[in-house]
């Protein structure tokens, strides 16, 4: 049982192996030190990239976007950050915050200068989607990082790097911060912000756990008491910037589950034979559950019992609004009201004409296929009693034979009424007539 433990062991420690291509600990170093630097090309860089993401985000293009973040060193700083916490480099620290800090300022300002020129001013879904980061974009940001860090450590770094670019998307953030600021608007600047905060701690903490993890070693040596000192405000850094997150996640969650029970309500309770749902409208902010009728008016003793019916799906603290005709609705209701009964109606008659049409065509198709079966029933009738005058009548039809086992079989029952019993030779011709002429193999005949 040892051994097997042991075989176990090994195997689970040369499949999660980091060691064999790991990169010597200089050249992961002088790697990541090279993306601190913000000058230059980098620089120049950055800025096209701020420019093609706040285009992206400002025309809903998420390939532009993608591409804004394939190019954009912004990565370099925020691992950089990680590294020197986890060795200990205190200049690198410095420098990678102001290297990240200038970052930050130069591309808020590029797109908030693009969007206060750009006539496109509405705020698109791309844009809207970095305004309201959650607990899921603090497992993004640190599992990205983990695979950043990871890949940067090896010899082939891969194509791991760009993916981790385009999943933690720490551009977008940005200009959306630049849109808020050039649209006044502080929630979505506080809310992309916080978002691109959220990005930069986890991803830095990431990288930290993996530069300790691996055993590279310090640049200085520290104490223990600072090496605790620094840990625990890592960890307050990290807890404080989750906790608002957590919160936010939470009412997402909570908003997804009142609409999917509202729709459920509304699905199962709204069914009745003179009154439809015209109209639905559900506010998970303000639990409002609004519901148009078109038709008869559902009593009050009904709207009571919906109303009742709400605790049963988990929403009885909603507001459930129900407008029908005697609600007085105004003018652009009503108007809302008739043309979604005109395309309703329109709609439902097209279906219902299609769908007589299809009868239509397969009853013609079943009648003709019946009335040729009666022509040629009548035609092998006659042409039969002509070549045997031994029968004086015949009729044949399809039927179906059940077996035991369950097996049905298709045969064509000929049953013909003769002066005498037709037999051998005879018999057979007519039967290997009878095939050729009703185009069947499985012929049976009966003789009365």
């Amino acid at each position: 049982m040892n051994q097997i433990w042991k075989e176990l062991r090994e195997f689970i420690k040369r499949f999660l192996d980091l060691e064999s291509d790991r990169a010597s600990y200089n050249e992961i170093i002088a790697t990541i030190e090279k993306g601190v630097e913000f000058r230059g090309t980098n620089l120049w860089i950055l800025m096209f990239a701020i420019i093609v993401a706040s285009v992206g985000l400002n025309v809903n293009s998420t390939a532009v976007v993608i591409g804004a973040m394939l190019i954009s060193p912004l990565m370099g700083p925020i691992m950089g950050m990680g590294l020197g916490v986890g060795i200990y480099d205190f200049p690198l620290i410095k420098k990678s915050f102001r290297s990240l800090m200038a970052a930050v300022l130069i591309s808020v300002f590029a797109s908030a200068a693009y969007f206060a020129l750009t006539p496109l001013s509405d705020a698109q879904s791309e844009l809207l989607s970095r305004t309201t980061p959650t607990i899921w974009d603090v497992f993004i940001a640190f599992f990205g990082g983990l695979a950043g860090i990871v890949a940067s450590t090896r010899k082939d770094k891969g194509n791991a790097i760009p993916g981790v670019a385009i999943a933690t998307a720490l551009m977008p953030p940005l200009c959306t911060a630049g849109y808020g600021i050039a649209t006044l608007n502080l929630n979505y600047f506080l809310g992309a912000t916080y978002l691109f905060f959220i990005n930069s701690v986890f991803i830095t903490v990431s990288t930290i756990l993996i530069i300790r993890f691996m055993g590279i070693p310090s640049k200085k040596w520290v104490d223990a008491i600072q090496q605790r000192k620094m840990q625990t405000y890592v960890w307050i850094v990290a807890i404080i910037t989750m906790v608002p997150s957590i919160y936010l996640g939470y009412g997402i969650v909570k908003r997804s589950i009142f609409t999917r029970n509202a729709n459920a309500f509304i699905t199962n309770e709204f069914q009745y034979e003179d009154s439809r749902v015209l109209e639905q409208k559900i506010e998970p902010k303000e639990k409002l559950i609004e519901v148009f009728l078109f038709g008869s008016e559902i009593p009050d003793y009904e709207v009571s019992r919906l109303q009742k019916e709400l605790a049963d799906y988990n929403i009885a603290d909603a507001n459930l609004v129900i407008r029908q005709n005697k609600n007085n609705l105004d003018m652009p209701d009503a108007e809302t009201m008739r043309a979604g009964i005109i395309e309703d109606l329109y709609r439902k008659n097209e279906e219902l004409v299609e769908t007589k049409d299809q009868r239509i065509n397969l009853l013609e198709e079943q009648l003709s296929t019946y009335t040729a079966y009666d022509r040629i029933q009548a035609d092998v009738c006659a042409e039969l009693e002509v070549q045997y005058p031994e029968v004086e009548a015949s009729a044949f039809s399809k039927l179906k034979i059940y077996q035991k086992e369950g097996k049905i079989d298709t045969v064509t029952m000929v049953y013909i009424d003769t002066k005498a019993a037709v037999r051998g030779k005879r018999l057979s011709q007519m039967e290997d007539w009878l095939k050729i002429r009703l185009k069947t193999e499985d012929i049976r005949i009966v003789q009365q």
